[in-house]
């Protein structure tokens, strides 16, 4: 890339968005979003429903639940919960995007399990932390439901098992699930058990160039000015690349803490500009003394699965393994 060709790069044009003077973003996708569709009928993969969980802020999780519940002599067997955080760049799709429920009615069916689905509030309009705020309102609300006798939700009432949750979050939404699962450690989550967390392609990223963004800058899914663009749109004022936030090593100060999370797997690709930083994000776990399993292909880059079925099979593959 050219110098000149540097500055003739428009990341807002790359995302496919417009950032209106009010500071509000204009997201140009030409996608229907999915409505839930709570029926369980034969040929579906799963069923799904939206509940509003924060009248306030307007936060809404979708429920998933697959289509064919598993027995055992006449009682339903009890599901694996999956605190779901999509990946968005935090600028770009809530949850109810068509690839999104796709995965996670995969999810719901595929590894038999109960899917809760955070449709987390998207930056520019709504800055870090909302989102980490977003994913710890969500984990509260489902320990709620466990206790709550009356009014708890009957899909994770009925069929859940909430001593076996796990947080999966997806580029930016591993960063948010991290957040989320340290958070959760000031809590009692009685009797909910978080009993393990999925870190897929997560999105770190700090002050100083690493090798792959260096070697990936003009990438053309995720080049570097697109990836600078999604950094300035999400942190709050005065808050620079290197905090917490955003680079890993900010949680250096959290290592006690940080040894007190479960298992915890982490799944990237050497093709991926923000590997780097991935990388980094393992050695912090590992330093801290995390039991983390490591797995990194050489060959693929950010946002593959959505792209190659063979991948998105294969990730759920090292989900269920993780799980099970």
């Amino acid at each position: 890339m050219s110098r000149d060709s540097h500055h003739a790069f428009d990341p807002h044009k790359h995302l496919n968005i417009t950032i209106n003077p009010d500071g509000s973003c204009t997201r140009h996708f030409a996608f229907p979003m999915v409505n839930p569709d709570p029926d369980p009928s034969p040929g579906k993969l799963a069923a799904s429903k939206d509940i509003t969980i924060n009248q306030e802020t307007g936060l809404v999780v979708r429920i998933f639940r697959p289509t064919n519940l598993p027995s055992n002599d006449n009682t339903v067997a009890r599901l694996p919960i999956i605190l779901h955080l999509h990946g968005s760049g935090w600028v770009l799709y809530p949850a109810n995007s068509p690839a999104n429920n796709r995965s996670c009615s995969q999810m719901a069916s595929e590894l038999t399990v109960i899917v809760v689905s955070v449709n987390y509030r998207l930056a520019p309009e709504h800055k870090l932390p909302c989102q980490y705020d977003d994913a710890l309102s969500a984990l509260l609300w489902v320990k709620k439901q466990a206790v709550d006798s009356t009014n708890g939700e009957p899909w994770l009432k009925d069929y859940a098992d909430f001593s076996r949750c796990y947080i999966i979050g997806s580029s930016n939404g591993a960063n948010i699930g991290f957040n989320a699962a340290l958070t959760s450690l000031d809590y009692d989550l009685t009797p909910l058990k978080i009993d393990g967390c999925v870190f897929y392609q997560p999105f770190f990223g700090g002050k100083t160039r690493t090798k792959s963004e260096l070697s990936n800058f003009t990438d053309p899914f995720m080049p570097v000015p697109a990836i600078d663009a999604l950094w300035e749109l999400c942190l709050p004022e005065g808050v620079d690349r290197d905090h917490r936030y955003c680079n890993p090593m900010g949680y250096m100060t959290q290592k006690e803490k940080i040894a007190r999370l479960g298992r915890c797997l982490v799944i990237g690709y050497g093709g991926d500009t923000v590997v780097d930083w991935q990388q980094e994000f393992v050695s912090l776990l590992a330093n801290a003394g995390v039991r983390v399993e490591a797995r990194f292909d050489d060959a693929g880059f950010h946002g593959i699965e959505l792209v190659d079925p063979r991948r998105a099979v294969a990730l759920l593959n090292m989900i269920r393994d993780f799980i099970n």
